[in-house]
């Protein structure tokens, strides 16, 4: 059948918004114990709920603790870390009361930690159990009124019997507490005020005793300006970690009390540390390990003989990893995708180069003639720069454009800012360009997994080099005839948000911008966040306080008066990162001036939106609000919003 004529943006669809939530299950955390192997699944269909699954050595997948329960953590709020195993025992926290949780196969679980007088907080995470089955060492968050929360690390009982035993303090954060195989030494990173973690960590090591205790601490590697990520143990007892002294996260190990480079390439073997529980690199055996890097935006799977330093590249199907572990011989786990395969946990046979696959995200089948690829593009900036950026072209096979038809553009920018987008098969990026919009994904200046440098360039830059990226990704793309110039939108979420906001008021490219949950007065960002992002202005834009002026400059919402396009805001009503106040105080500038705009609330939503009916709901509503800007017939049947000040268009 031939395709139809349509213009862009009215294309119909298979990806609908409801297979979107039902597609948008997360793996991540794989762990191998006792011939069995373990991982969390996000399910937003389940409120956004995230369980801890079992995959049994005869291959049966089940769910390893009772759906009453969410393995999450709210550590520096965002979390990850949030389990590990111990033979066949999970240890977790919950969710809604924060509280540390042993499962013992076939039984109910039970806590492990007190109620606090005042419900989760006390918070804990990236825990792991000493070898004799004693004790979980992790990371413990405690938030006390009128005061900072505090990180320490602290030793649980596993039975439950007695309380925490605080055994390393005095930093401000602390990260990937780790035990050596014999369970004599407790390794640790840690980082103070107002580094980030991918800034400046350190990495120590302690005695640590049989009552869970911590002597001798001696400092290994890391400093103000050198970032360590993910110390573990060898099974020899070798500790091996990733820094970046280089410039590239690379890997290295401590033999005889020496720094000794593992693995050194250009490229990225770390990843900006936003969550708990991440892993780039595990061992198969003592002399063998496997790891992953990320180069120009693809990554890779490569084997390392640890005897001979030889280096080998695995042909494998995927280009993006979210997590990796081991059955410590022959055998890799992996959370992988690639831009025609969504997120999915595989089993790969080293020696056989078996590769196999455990569970999908995507278990709906979709005709690959829907599914635009990405094209990885580098284009010139500001300062005589280049940028990095994923461009995706409208693709539909049911449809092609009217002659001379450009497509409307689609910008988006990441959260974090620092982070990074991936080639992930993502079906909210299909879910424009199949309706005929097209997308740019840019990794703007700041973003990681091109160096450090690139990733200071937003140092002090904060709403000026990301900016200018998103805006010149723009331009390219309409210099070389891909797009419509004067219909491109921008948006973002968090971080993301804020260059939005950021790119209308300041600049005259955009027709209309979408931000989630994105921050409008850096001031109120400064004042009113939570502790582990706290000082992180510092580095983007100033020291607060005393750069307080600089600081409104760059706030959007001081400066409302210049925006001239319409936007749409997409709000949790329970956000504690951006909290609400930053959108209604732009929604009161909007309304003062009369531009048009849409504000979608989600009382029960925090940062970030987990929960099916809310995704399905913020992407429509973002859809149908670029209809009406934009001016195309929507093939979808789609609940209208509110637009104030639409006038009649």
């Amino acid at each position: 059948m031939s395709a139809a004529t349509a213009s862009y943006g009215s294309w119909k669809s298979p990806i609908t918004s409801a297979l979107l939530t039902s597609a948008g299950i997360g793996f991540s955390e794989l762990q191998f114990s006792n011939g069995e192997l373990y991982w969390l699944e996000s399910r937003p269909d389940e409120a956004g709920r995230v369980a801890i699954v079992r995959s049994s050595s005869d291959g049966k997948i089940t769910d390893a603790i009772p759906p009453a329960l969410n393995a999450r953590t709210r550590v520096h709020e965002y979390g990850g870390g949030a389990y590990c195993v111990h033979g066949h025992t999970i240890f977790f926290s919950n969710f809604k009361d924060q509280r540390l949780y042993r499962q013992e196969p076939n039984e109910q679980p039970q806590a492990i930690t007190e109620q606090p007088a005042v419900a989760g907080s006390l918070r804990y995470a990236d825990g792991r159990v000493t070898p004799d089955g004693n004790w979980i060492i992790c990371v413990r968050e405690r938030h006390e009124a009128g005061r900072e929360a505090i990180n320490e690390i602290v030793s649980v009982p596993v039975n439950g019997t007695n309380g925490a035993r605080v055994i390393v303090e005095g930093y401000d954060f602390y990260s990937f507490p780790r035990i050596s195989p014999d369970g004599r030494y407790l390794a640790w990173t840690c980082w103070r005020h107002p580094q980030m973690p991918w800034d400046g960590t350190e990495l120590w090591i302690g005695e640590l005793a049989s009552d869970g205790s911590v002597a001798k601490p001696r400092h290994i590697a890391g400093s103000s300006n050198e970032s360590v990520f993910q110390p573990e143990w060898s099974p020899d007892g070798t500790l091996y970690f990733i820094s970046d002294r280089t410039g590239w996260w690379n890997l290295y190990a401590e033999r005889a009390k020496k720094i000794v480079s593992v693995f050194e390439i250009h490229a990225e073997i770390g990843v900006p540390q936003w969550l708990f529980g991440y892993s780039r690199y595990t061992f198969l055996s003592n002399s063998r390990m496997a790891c992953l890097y990320d180069k120009n935006g693809l990554e890779h799977l490569a084997i390392i003989d640890l005897r001979s330093n030889k280096k080998e590249i695995l042909p494998v199907p995927y280009t993006v990893f979210g997590s990796i572990a081991s059955d410590a011989q022959d055998t890799l786990f992996v959370a992988a995708a690639s831009p025609m395969k969504a997120a999915e946990v595989a089993a790969l046979e080293i020696s056989g180069s078996k590769l196999g696959v455990l569970r999908r995200s995507l278990n709906v089948e979709i005709d690959p003639g829907y599914f635009s690829q990405p094209e990885p593009i580098e284009f010139p900036t500001s300062g005589g720069l280049k940028a990095y950026a994923l461009f995706y072209a409208p693709k539909n096979k049911d449809f092609v454009a009217p002659p001379a038809e450009r497509p409307p553009l689609l910008v988006i920018s990441h959260g974090g800012p620092t982070s990074a987008t991936t080639s992930a098969l993502r079906l909210a990026v299909q879910y424009w360009t199949t309706r005929g919009i097209a997308v740019v994904d840019v990794n703007y200046g700041g973003s990681s997994g091109y160096g450090r440098a690139y990733r200071e360039r937003l140092r002090g830059q904060w709403g000026i080099v990301d900016v200018e990226d998103c805006i010149n990704a723009a331009r390219y793309l309409e210099k070389r005839g891909d797009v419509d110039g004067k219909r491109m939108a921008i948006r973002g979420g968090s971080a993301g948000g804020y260059t939005t906001l950021c790119a209308l008021i300041f600049h005259n490219v955009f027709a209309a911008g979408a931000s989630y949950y994105g921050v409008a007065d850096l001031e109120t960002l400064a004042r009113d966040t939570h502790k582990f992002e706290s000082r992180y202005e510092d580095g983007l834009v100033g020291p607060y306080p005393a750069s307080a002026e600089l600081y409104r400059r760059r706030s959007p919402v001081h400066y409302a008066d210049r925006l001239s396009c319409p936007v749409i805001l997409l709000q949790g009503l329970e956000d504690k990162v951006v909290p609400p106040s930053q959108a209604e105080i732009m929604i009161k500038a909007l309304r003062a001036k009369r531009l048009p705009f849409a504000y979608v609330v989600f009382p029960s939503e925090g940062h970030g939106f987990r929960e099916a009916a809310n995704i399905r709901r913020s992407i429509e509503a973002e859809l149908y609000f670029y209809s009406r800007i934009f001016g195309f017939t929507l093939s979808d049947q789609v609940e209208p919003i509110e637009i104030e000040n639409l006038h009649g268009k």
